[in-house]
């Protein structure tokens, strides 16, 4: 299994975060929708599936797929264990360096009357210790004992060929690539919201319709991170995400998303936006019966965002922006050591006059930036481009090497750099930002415990060098253990 594959839509159903969120995910149909086909563009997320503590095979879990009568339940979850050592990145209080822990508990209970209503709880611990001045936690850090997901649904609609479904409560979100919405797996406390979901699944159809409020931090809400959770009555979103199956091989993503935050800040990218994009996506053999027989993976995804926002300015300012991203991979399938190869193109709008005329840049909302803009975490994919190329081996069934190069440019001189976090900071007016080396290891000792060893150095390049932000260059060591349940 290759350490944190990128999701595929080609095997993606449209409400791929129903309920299990460690980092990988079971689907409604019990299948681990983490297990990608080798070759696609590859993430430091390692996919540790719900499986038994108590056997070398992960095959016993007693609590798992219980029956009494027409009730079904089961339980389990994730413990997660990080050390890090981190130097100069781009984040509030830097530069400096330090070295912290992350500690996550994951325990959840799902219960469900045969095919027709369904209950699911799931907790959430997640804490930090060790970390240096002048750094403090960030929004994504620190959550104790709280609510992340809390949701019933009831089938409405069943016929031989489609289902309708409604879920209400609190949930994630995550769509497609995510690079637009995302569950944010490889953060300590991940992103949840509240509100409604109608899921419709046909043969070749998916289509979900939602409407939801931030939760906690990490989705943009005030940070709790010692008091229980509620939602940001200021924020919302909704939409419609749809997928078309028909194609052989891939899938065709179309959407619609709409973000409104009432209670908008003239530091920070929110507003009124509504997002419209598409997506291909897919993989197949190729080359089959020869020295080069392996699996072609791609993945393309174009959006266009207007709206209002007062973002650097007193009044709301037209929005007009728009994004560009694709990555494609390639792994060979019948050679020693299985290498893969890839590529990743992004292109995120920004703007050429900052706090005046019309808004160009691309606000991308809740995305999973640590799978396509460097693991280091430096950016959040706004004024952004990002060239970058991937290879991979396998030296054994239990083993991943995963390496990546980014490069990185502002699309706009003029515009801010943007955080992982969103917030904007001043360049020197130069376009390039910097590279990065991203090389990573994970070992699968059981389809239930992991552990994963990462290396990030980020070299800074003229527009944080020759500006207030220079700093050393930037690096990150990192060990993770997961064991899930």
């Amino acid at each position: 299994m290759v350490a944190g594959l990128l999701l595929s839509s080609a095997e993606t159903r449209a409400t791929t975060a129903d309920e299990q969120v460690c980092d990988s995910c079971v689907d409604e149909d019990g299948e681990d929708c983490a297990l990608r086909t080798p070759g696609e563009w590859l993430t430091a997320e390692s996919p540790d599936f719900l499986r038994s503590l108590f056997t070398a095979d992960g095959r016993a879990n007693p609590l798992k797929q219980q029956q009494w009568g027409p009730l079904g339940w089961e339980a389990g979850g994730e413990l997660r264990y990080r050390h890090m050592h981190e130097e100069n990145r781009l984040r509030a209080g830097g530069p400096g360096n330090t070295d912290y822990d992350l500690w996550r508990f994951l325990p959840h209970l799902r219960m469900s009357w045969q095919e027709t209503a369904s209950v699911y709880v799931q907790a959430i611990d997640a804490s930090m210790s060790g970390l240096d001045a002048p750094y403090s936690p960030s929004q994504i850090d620190i959550n104790r004992t709280d609510l992340l997901q809390c949701w019933a649904d009831v089938r409405v609609l069943a016929t031989e060929d489609a289902t309708l479904k409604y879920r209400f409560g609190r949930q994630l979100l995550r769509y497609g690539g995510e690079r637009l919405l995302s569950h944010l797996g490889w953060a300590n406390t991940q992103r949840n919201f509240e509100g409604h979901k109608l899921l419709f699944a046909a043969a070749d159809w998916d289509v979900d319709l939602f409407a939801m409020q931030s939760v906690n931090a990490a989705a943009g809400n005030t940070p709790r991170p010692t008091s229980f959770d509620r939602a940001d009555q200021s924020r919302w979103i909704s939409g419609i995400y749809s997928t078309w199956k028909g194609i052989e091989n891939q899938t065709l993503d179309l959407y619609c998303i709409h973000f409104d935050e009432s209670e908008s800040s003239i530091a920070l990218m929110d507003g009124r936006r509504t997002t419209i994009g598409t997506r291909l996506a897919g993989k197949q053999a190729a080359a089959e019966s020869t020295a080069w027989s392996g699996v072609l993976s791609w993945d393309t995804e174009v959006a266009w965002q207007t709206g209002r926002d007062n973002f650097l300015s007193a009044d709301a300012r037209r929005v007009n922006a728009g994004m560009l991203a694709s990555t494609v991979g390639y792994e060979l399938s019948d050679v020693p050591l299985k290498p893969g190869a890839g590529g990743i193109f992004y292109y995120g709008t920004g703007d050429a006059s900052p706090g005046s005329g019309n808004i160009n840049t691309f606000y991308t909302m809740y995305p999973w930036g640590h799978a396509y803009w460097g693991q280091i975490d430096n950016f959040s994919g706004q004024n952004l481009i990002d060239y970058g190329v991937q290879g991979s081996l396998k030296p054994t069934e239990k083993l991943s090497l995963i390496s990546q190069w980014h490069y990185f440019d502002l699309a706009r001189a003029a515009d801010r750099i943007y955080t992982i976090s969103g917030t904007a900071l001043a360049g020197s007016g130069d376009r390039h930002v910097g590279t990065e080396l991203d090389l990573i290891a994970n070992y699968n000792f059981s389809p239930a415990f992991s552990v994963q060893l990462g290396y990030l150095e980020f070299l800074y390049g003229a527009a944080v060098s020759r500006s207030a932000l220079v700093r050393p260059d930037a690096q990150q060591i990192y060990a993770q253990v997961t064991w899930s349940f």
